[in-house]
């Protein structure tokens, strides 16, 4: 005896609603995630160095601090005071904010919190009056690439294989709360001094940790700098490198395997 044949389920009909409906979801999705949970981030600068290279890509958690007006992803909440769930970075977090000069990502160190008195004197740091320790460090060695040139023909060297490296004089800086890291201190510039002025309240000083190279919190927003950054300003934490390019690679997609600096993925910037 035959079994009764089994009937083909119709394939449903091509619908332009239900597909415009799974792309609006998927991008509310994704603009979530960036908005409130992470977003990627590429350094453009040389602001950061000894402890981050341009063309790093890196990762931004936008929760620890709580979030504010300028959190979600594109500009739609008016200018509003505060953060919900908020709560103060530490010093020595690199934080990423939105600049009050330009309105764009800024990546810097915390290093003065609401309160506290900063000051900047022939490049040595000041706390509360109290001099950060401040101790001479191996110097930093930084391959010359496309993204990384050299300031001074002095400064350059070769490595064992004949490639030229920069050697950044660098110095190791001790936090009051035990947090340590490298910066560059290369010559006297006007970057070196900052009369002292107290961080005023819900608002924040901050650093690159190339000292010479940093339109930071020492250079008022109104000449390009950040000024003290408001609390509101912040956009989150930075937590870990996922992969860098040294700038040889082109469109060919061959050339990108051998740009990429291994030794830089995956490093805790925490």
């Amino acid at each position: 005896m035959n079994a009764p044949a089994t009937a083909t389920p119709e394939k449903e009909p091509f619908s332009w609603g239900r597909e415009i409906r799974q792309w609006i979801w998927l991008i509310l999705i994704v603009l979530g995630i960036h908005s409130f949970i992470a977003k990627p981030f590429y350094i453009p600068s040389e602001s950061m160095m000894a402890n981050l290279l341009v063309g790093d890509r890196l990762i931004v958690s936008k929760f620890p601090y709580g979030f504010s007006y300028l959190s979600p992803s594109l500009p739609v909440l008016p200018k509003i005071e505060g953060r919900l769930f908020g709560s103060m970075p530490e010093r020595g977090d690199i934080i990423v904010v939105k600049s009050p000069s330009d309105g764009a990502d800024w990546i810097k160190r915390v290093i003065g919190l609401p309160g506290d008195m900063v000051a900047v004197r022939n490049g040595q740091l000041y706390l509360n009056g109290v001099a950060v320790p401040r101790q001479p460090a191996s110097d930093t060695m930084v391959p010359v690439t496309p993204n990384t040139g050299c300031p001074m023909l002095s400064m350059v060297v070769a490595d064992a294989a004949g490639q030229p490296l920069c050697r950044y004089p660098t110095w190791r800086e001790t936090l009051p709360n035990g947090r340590s890291f490298d910066t560059l201190d290369i010559a006297t510039t006007e970057l070196d001094d900052f009369p002292e002025r107290r961080v005023p309240e819900h608002h924040l000083f901050l650093m690159g940790d190339n000292r010479d190279n940093s339109k930071d919190s020492r250079v008022p927003a109104e000449l390009g700098g950040l000024g003290f950054v408001p609390y509101e300003n912040i956009v989150g934490r930075a937590e870990f490198t996922t992969f860098s390019l040294d700038g040889t690679q082109t469109l060919n997609p061959l050339t990108w395997p051998g740009a990429l600096r291994g030794d830089r993925a995956f490093n805790s910037l925490r």
